[in-house]
This record gives structure tokens, C-alpha cells and sequence, in this order.
């Protein structure tokens, strides 16, 4: 295991499904960050199964992107197996690293899936060197991400750090310090730490001052920050040594992916070679990013705390770009003060009142007369428009289509792998055709005959079983051992190469000249065994106390739990010595 502080600064880019990982790939990003169904904090996104897994890193290794999966929630004690189980996988497929809060959970990832790099989560809630130092030498870490709620004079401190650095630059922003908010369970019973929030922080509020409601106007969403937009501040990052640049969105659309990780490859791009006279993001930069996703763009606590820019409070939801404010309303029209934001027919706008935004109203611009814009009929109710309302434009189909032309393509990407043919024959004899890696082999139909003209060639018979386009292989080598000047059609030899290709596609994956992978659910020892040891029950109701630290050469940063004699029986507690132990229980059948 290896550290990656000196690799090339990387932007890691949100992927909640295929169309997303393509998006992201198509863009520039270094690599990407997913979840599979379960012991992730973004439940609510399709996520990737087991069965996608070995594919999609093949995918991404393809195009040289690193993949990263999330298993960043709290694991619970009847789940290590089922934990255990889903670690090996990830290792047996090619993940590059995973993205963990529980440090239980890493301790367990250590020991059974040594081959994965360990990332702290945001949601470790890493906010000062000193934190950082605990939870390297508690578990051995190969990158942090750190607290979002840090600003650019607080990273100033990780600078001394051996571990590599993780920061979000883009995207949503939790009101309470990641992995902290016990909001969504409280009130609802749906734990963000499970990856189940409710987004409690998105819904309108009152306020209650002395017993009395507190008149707010038209900001209810008290609880509501606008979005993480630091593309001004990608180079002051990077001089703080930061390596790696993250985008949120795992919820999000491929469109979004896509703008977002196009805006911030740019970016990063030319922090690295030092061209950062002006803005790192053009207007159109922007536009791109407000109109994909956005609840208002600033820079978070990058500069320090400013809470009444951070939270608005006058919306939850996506709004996009201002297109200007209402002047009058009649039946199926609006006419607007001026026009902005390139406004046109068929773009989407919804219309800001100021009340609870679940009832607001809006729609697509049917057509547009100078400052005036009409709407399909019964589509808008415009009794609670009134003048002076801000207009947002949410959609705009023509920059939808232009992103989706940019990983449209990606949809037809096949794994590609390498046949290594033989060809022998000779007059009167069929002609044998055989994959090295498969063991796969055919022969002709009809034998080979003396050829009066054109005699079978090594340069005929490259070109002719080299045509292996959509197959999802590729001619790697080609060895002919055909002898005597012989000739076949060539309408027999291309049945040849389709008969070969499906026999090697019909043998399944590891027929294909690729590595068998171990079932990684049966390993020689269960799952259990190993937790039970790592974690100190030795089955006789005795706490074994482990010890976990860094071993091996400290220049490669390797880790290992410590062997059984370097154990240490600990005290077990009991009531008898002034210690009990209390539990939480929320109804009568966890009492029982």
C-alpha cells in the first residue's frame, strides 16, 4: 500500500450510475466515487451492484480513471459479515480505494482486504492537524477528507501532514458539520450516519421568539445553505497542497456531471500551469453550473464564516439562473422588468414568490414577445404571480443536449480485449485457427488447396481476422505456421473468426484471456472469524484488546493489525467495579 502525495493533483467526480460515470470520464476527471446498494451515505442513488462492478473498473481502468466506492456509513455488528464479504469484492474487482467514516469498519478493512487504499470520509469530521494525526496512527491512512467547514486560513495547518489531502470544491452543503447531524433521525427516524437523510436543513421553518412566531418574510428556509462553488479557489488549494479536488453530486443528473466536471478540469488544468491571471471561470463557466444544479453558488467557508450569505433562506431546491423579475401578469402571459439569462422558447422557468416552495409555479416558455412570455394553456395558474417576483430559468434543453453529446458515445464502449491467434495448415488439410489465452480453436469446412494466384498471407490473414469491431476484442498477436503457398475464401475464413469469437464469448469471462476472479463471498476462512479476532471477542465473553499501528517500511506506508502475541488481555468491565452499561432502547421489544 502506497501513499499518493506525490502523484498529480486528481479530480474525482460523483457517479450514481452509468450515465453519470460516463459523464464524468467523458469530462476529465481523474477518477470518480460510487456507491454499491448497501454501507453507503447516498442510499437514494442508483448506485452500482455487484454484478455492474467488475465492468465498470474494467471501464475506468480502460481510460485511466481510478475508482473509488463509498462505504461511509456506520456499520452495525450483525452487518460485519455481510461487510466483510462486500471488501473482498471490492478487492477482487480492481478498486482502487474506499471511502470510510466507521473506523471500526477500516481496522476491519486493513485486515481482510489489505489491497484497498483507506480514505477517511468527510464524514470522520477531520477539522485540525491534530485529528488527522489521531486517526492516521489509529488506522493508517492513505488519504482524508477533510470537514468541509474549513476555510483556506484553517488548511494553512495541514501543511506539515504526510497524509494527501482531500477537499470538496463543488456541490450540496449540510448546514451541521458532515457526519454530525442527527436531525433526519431524530425526526423522522431516517439516519443520515445510515445514509437515509431526509434533508431536514431543505424544508421552510418558523420562528419562535419568546413564545411568539417571528414575522420572516419570505425567508423560511433558515436551515437551507446555497451550494459549494470554490473554482476561484482551486488555486489556493493547490498551494496549500491539496490533491485532490471533489466534486459532490451522487444524487445529481449526468448533465451535471458532465458541466461540473468540464468547469473544474479546466480549472485545475490551468492552476497547473500557473495561469491564473483572471477569473478561473468564465461566464459561460457559470451559466453551465447554475443551470445543471444549483441552490445558489458561494464559495462555503473558504474565507471564513458568513452565515447570512451562506443560507439565503429563500429556497430548498434547485433554482438555476435569473432571468429577471416580474413586471405584470395577465391569462397566460407574464411580462418581465428584463430579459436575462439567454432566455428562449422552451426553456423552463419557475416563478419565486417567496412562499413554500413545493406550491410554486412554473413551466416551459411557449414564445416570447419582446419583454413578454407566453405559456401553453392551463399550464401556469398566474393568480399568485404578482409584480416584482423573481423568475428563475431551470431548464434550458439546448446546453442539455450539448453535455449529453459529450458522453453520449461513451454508451457504446465495450471492454476491449487482446486474441492471441494461431493459424497452421497445410495443402489438403482444414485450416486451424486457435486463441492462445482461451484455448478456444476452429477449423474450415473445406481443406486448403494449392492456390493459382493469390496464396493465403500472413498480411491476408491479419487483415481478415483482425476485423473484430463491436466483438469487444482486438487482434494482439498473430502467429502463421501455414505452410506451402495455399488459399481458403475469404468468406470461409471470416465464418472462421465469427465461429471463434462466440465460442470464446460462450466460454464467459475468464475465457476471454482476462483473470479469473475468486469467488470472493467464499473465502477459505468465513467473515466472521475474521471480525470476531479483529475486534476482540475471543468467545468466552473476555475483551482481547487489539492493537492496530503502522508496520513494514515507513517509506511505503504499509499497514497490518498486530499478531497474536503482541495482544493484550484487557480488564473486563462489570458492574462489580463501579462501571455499568447503559442502552438506548426506543420500544418495548429492544427493552426485551
Amino acid at each position: 500500500m502506497t501513499r499518493d502525495a506525490d502523484t498529480a493533483p486528481e479530480l474525482l467526480a460523483p457517479a450514481g450510475n452509468w450515465e453519470c460515470a460516463r459523464a464524468a470520464v467523458a469530462n476529465g476527471a481523474d477518477a470518480i466515487f460510487f456507491g454499491m446498494p448497501r454501507f453507503n451515505a447516498r442510499m437514494r442513488a442508483d448506485n452500482f451492484t455487484e454484478e455492474d462492478l467488475p465492468k465498470l473498473m474494467e471501464y475506468l481502468h480502460a481510460h485511466g480513471v481510478r475508482g473509488l466506492v463509498t462505504m461511509n456509513t456506520l456499520i452495525f455488528t450483525g452487518e460485519l459479515d455481510d461487510a466483510v464479504r462486500q471488501l473482498r469484492r471490492l478487492e477482487a474487482a480492481g478498486v482502487d480505494a474506499i471511502i470510510v467514516q466507521d473506523i471500526g469498519l477500516a481496522r476491519l478493512a486493513r485486515a481482510v482486504a489489505p489491497g484497498l487504499n483507506l480514505h477517511a470520509s468527510t464524514q470522520m469530521t477531520i477539522t485540525s492537524p491534530e485529528g488527522l494525526e489521531f486517526v492516521d496512527r489509529s488506522i493508517g491512512l492513505d488519504r482524508a477528507v477533510l470537514a468541509r467547514e474549513l476555510s483556506l486560513r484553517e488548511l494553512e495547518r495541514f501543511r506539515a501532514t504526510e497524509v494527501p489531502l482531500e477537499v470538496f470544491v463543488h456541490g450540496a452543503l449540510c448546514v451541521a458539520y458532515s457526519g454530525q447531524c442527527l436531525t433526519s433521525e431524530s425526526l423522522g427516524r431516517r439516519s443520515a450516519n445510515r445514509g437515509e437523510c431526509a434533508q431536514a436543513c431543505r424544508m421552510p421553518y418558523e420562528l419562535i421568539v419568546d413564545g411568539e412566531k417571528t414575522d420572516l418574510g419570505d425567508r423560511r428556509y433558515l436551515l437551507s445553505p446555497q451550494d459549494l462553488a470554490a473554482v476561484e479557489e482551486v488555486p489556493a488549494l493547490l498551494a496549500r497542497g491539496v490533491r485532490s479536488f471533489k466534486i459532490e453530486g451522487r444524487l445529481k443528473s449526468p448533465e451535471y456531471v458532465a458541466a461540473v466536471t468540464a468547469v473544474y478540469r479546466k480549472a485545475l488544468d490551468a492552476a497547473m500551469a500557473g495561469k491564473t491571471e483572471g477569473p478561473m471561470a468564465t461566464p459561460e463557466d457559470r451559466y453551465s453550473l447554475e443551470m445543471t444544479f444549483s441552490r445558489g453558488l458561494f464559495s462555503g467557508w473558504m474565507h471564513g464564516v458568513n452565515h447570512q450569505q451562506l443560507v439565503g433562506a429563500r429556497y430548498g431546491k434547485k433554482r438555476g439562473a435569473l432571468a429577471g423579475r416580474v413586471r405584470s401578469s395577465g391569462n397566460g402571459w407574464v411580462e418581465l422588468e428584463s430579459l436575462g439569462a439567454g432566455l428562449k422558447p422552451g426553456d423552463g422557468v419557475v416563478f419565486d414568490t417567496g412562499g413554500d416552495t413545493n406550491d410554486e409555479q412554473g413551466g416551459r416558455v411557449f414564445e416570447i414577445l419582446g419583454r413578454r412570455l407566453t405559456f401553453a394553456r392551463g399550464k401556469v395558474d398566474f393568480s399568485g404571480i404578482k409584480p416584482g417576483d423573481r423568475v428563475w430559468k431551470t431548464s434550458d434543453p439546448a446546453l442539455e443536449k450539448r453535455l449529453r453529446a459529450t458522453f453520449e458515445k461513451e454508451a457504446a464502449w465495450q471492454p476491449v480485449h487482446g486474441l492471441r491467434l494461431t493459424v497452421a495448415g497445410r495443402e489438403g488439410e482444414p485450416l486451424r485457427l486457435m486463441e492462445k489465452g482461451s484455448g478456444a480453436a476452429v477449423q474450415s469446412a473445406m481443406p486448403l488447396t494449392q492456390a493459382l494466384k493469390r496464396p493465403l498471407t500472413e498480411e491476408t490473414l491479419r487483415d481478415q481476422l483482425g476485423r473484430l469491431g463491436g466483438t469487444g476484442f482486438t487482434l494482439a498477436t498473430l502467429e502463421s505456421a501455414v505452410e506451402g503457398e495455399v488459399m481458403l475464401p475469404l468468406s470461409e475464413l471470416n465464418r472462421l473468426r465469427r465461429e471463434l469469437v462466440e465460442r470464446i464469448q460462450a466460454a464467459g469471462p475468464a475465457a476471454d484471456g482476462s483473470t479469473a476472479t475468486a469467488d470472493a463471498s467464499a473465502p477459505a476462512t468465513g467473515p466472521e472469524r475474521h471480525w470476531r479476532e479483529i475486534f476482540g471477542f475471543d468467545g468466552t465473553g473476555r475483551i482481547v484488546q487489539r492493537k492496530t499501528g503502522r508496520e513494514g517500511n515507513p517509506e511505503t506506508q504499509s499497514h497490518a493489525l498486530r499478531t497474536q502475541e503482541d495482544q493484550e488481555p484487557a480488564e473486563f468491565i462489570t458492574p462489580d467495579n463501579g462501571f455499568e452499561l447503559s442502552v438506548l432502547c426506543r420500544t418495548l421489544e429492544q427493552v426485551e
